[in-house]
Order: structure tokens, then C-alpha cells, then sequence
């Protein structure tokens, strides 16, 4: 199980230069990939969103990517056109003819000349510098995802605490429920005395009938079992390797909807006290599980 919260860190040189990948991530419920890259590397940005999406199954993750010159300097090539050093030095000379001028032309002010000392562009092609993003990139997502791991470890375990407090509830109301019938036959009986009404017998046909209604619109039994099997999915999902994080919030869903049959059907003071103490570590249960992956 892991957590859709984490961040990381992961650096290359190459050429000189130095690339840093930072990665964070935080919680939504469908993959989202936010690339900050400078403008020589744009062009990257589509094999970065396809890592990403290797390494990451939920959740927003946003990558920065950084190139800074190495502690050794730039050490690339510089190169010199010729031609049109040549075409300067011609055009030089035929202008101070025109202007009586000494036609000198000094090295220095060749080389000043726009065009005639040129970078290596090739170094500047956003593929050249691929291997060194992947390297990075590769290792500031091993960061992210170790994180997200023992952040995880975190989340299961207060996730177990849940599920076995809902499991102790559900065992009192187990234990409670083959008593409700009962209890609501001596309080119906206490209101028909209370009201000054003749007291019916054990037998009465009409108290009988009252009496069974209620067990039958009452019975939780179907609604108890579905929850115990609720328990059971979520123990093999946080042994699963893969991302849990839907079908968590799935099975929270659908206990949700058997905690709130239980506590409609239930007229019983002991069973709705449970109820609630269900409702609420099921919501606790629920914050948590959005957390996961």
C-alpha cells in the first residue's frame, strides 16, 4: 500500500552541465502530471510524462527539471565560419577604399563580428541531453516512490486500527441483535400498561403479529454479513501489490451503506449506540483511504 504523498531528488553531470529532477506528489483521485522544464529541454517533455506514469498510478505529480553549469565549467567547442570571416575582411577593405581609410582588419574585431565565432549547437539539442534527464528523473522517482512506501506502511496501519474497531462493533451488535426482538416486546407491553390497557397474554394473536413484524422488518443478520465480508476485501487489498486506493474507497462506500441500513432497521437503543460508534471511524477510515494510491 502507499501513500500519494511524497517528494524526491535526483541529479546527473553530463558535458559539463548538471541536471537536477525534484518530484512531489499529492492526492487526487486520477493521474495528473504537472513538467516544469527550461526552454532548451522542452521538447522532453513527452518521454518525462511517460516515465512518470511508469512509476506512478494515482495521484498529482508535478516534475522540475533544472540544468546548471557543472563545478568544472562548460567545456564544449566553439566554431569559427570561415566564409564569412572572409566575406567581413572583403567588405572591410572595399570600405575604407570608398573612404580613404587604412584597411587593417584585426583579429579581435573579426571575431567580434556577429556570426563568425559560433557555440557548438549540436551540445544544445534537448536529445543530447535525454540520458542525463532519464538518470535524474529515474532517481528522483525512486525517491518519490520510496516515500510514498513507508508513507503507506503508515496508512495501513492506521487503517487496520479502523477496520478492528468496526469489527468490535460490529460483534456487540452481533451479540445484541437476537435480543432486540425481546426487548421490544417488553417495552410495547410496558406502553400498553402504562396506557391503562387491558394486558394482552403471551399468546395474543395481536401482539404476536405486532411482535413478528418487527423482527422481520428489523433483521440485520444480511446487513452484519456483508460487512464482515467488507472486512475480509479490505485484508486482501492491503496485501495486494498493486494500487489499492479505488477499491478501498469503493469498499468504504458500500460499508457506509450497510451501517446506515443497520441503523434504519434497527430500533434499539444498544445497536444505534454502535452504530454511530461505526459511522465515525468510518469516516475516519474514509479520510484516510483518499490518501492512498
Amino acid at each position: 500500500m502507499n501513500s500519494m504523498t511524497g517528494h524526491g531528488r535526483g541529479d546527473c553531470a553530463q558535458d559539463g552541465f548538471k541536471v537536477t529532477v525534484e518530484t512531489a506528489s499529492v492526492n487526487r483521485k486520477q493521474t495528473e502530471i504537472a513538467v516544469n522544464l527550461p526552454r532548451e529541454l522542452e521538447s522532453l517533455e513527452p518521454r518525462i510524462r511517460d516515465e512518470v506514469n511508469r512509476w506512478i498510478a494515482r495521484g498529482r505529480v508535478m516534475a522540475k527539471v533544472s540544468l546548471h553549469l557543472g563545478e568544472a565549467g562548460y567545456q564544449g567547442r566553439a566554431l569559427i565560419n570561415v566564409p564569412l570571416a572572409k566575406a567581413y575582411v572583403s567588405e572591410i577593405r572595399k570600405l575604407a577604399q570608398t573612404l580613404k581609410l587604412a584597411n587593417e582588419v584585426s583579429l579581435d574585431v573579426l571575431l567580434r563580428a556577429p556570426g563568425v565565432l559560433q557555440p557548438d549547437d549540436a551540445l544544445w539539442e534537448a536529445d543530447n541531453f535525454w540520458p542525463a534527464v532519464e538518470k535524474a528523473l529515474v532517481g528522483a522517482l525512486k525517491a518519490l516512490v520510496a516515500m510514498r512506501t513507508r508513507e503507506g506502511s503508515h496508512l495501513e496501519k492506521d487503517l487496520r486500527l479502523r477496520i478492528a474497531s468496526m469489527r468490535r462493533s460490529v460483534a456487540r451488535i452481533q451479540k445484541a441483535a437476537p435480543e432486540m426482538v425481546n426487548r421490544y416486546q417488553a417495552q410495547l407491553r410496558e406502553r400498553i400498561k402504562n396506557a391503562g390497557l387491558g394486558m394482552p397474554g403471551v399468546d395474543d394473536d395481536r401482539l404476536l403479529k405486532e411482535v413478528a413484524y418487527f423482527a422481520d422488518r428489523s433483521d440485520i443478520s444480511e446487513e452484519l454479513t456483508r460487512l464482515r465480508s467488507h472486512f475480509e476485501q479490505f485484508e486482501v487489498c492491503v496485501k495486494s501489490k498493486e494500487p489499492v486506493g479505488r477499491t478501498l474507497d469503493f469498499l468504504a462506500q458500500e460499508m457506509n451503506r450497510e451501517i446506515n441500513t443497520i441503523g434504519s432497521k434497527a430500533a434499539d437503543s444498544l445497536i444505534s449506540r454502535e452504530v454511530v460508534v461505526l459511522k465515525a471511524e468510518l469516516e475516519r477510515f474514509r479520510e484516510q483511504v483518499q490518501n492512498v494510491e
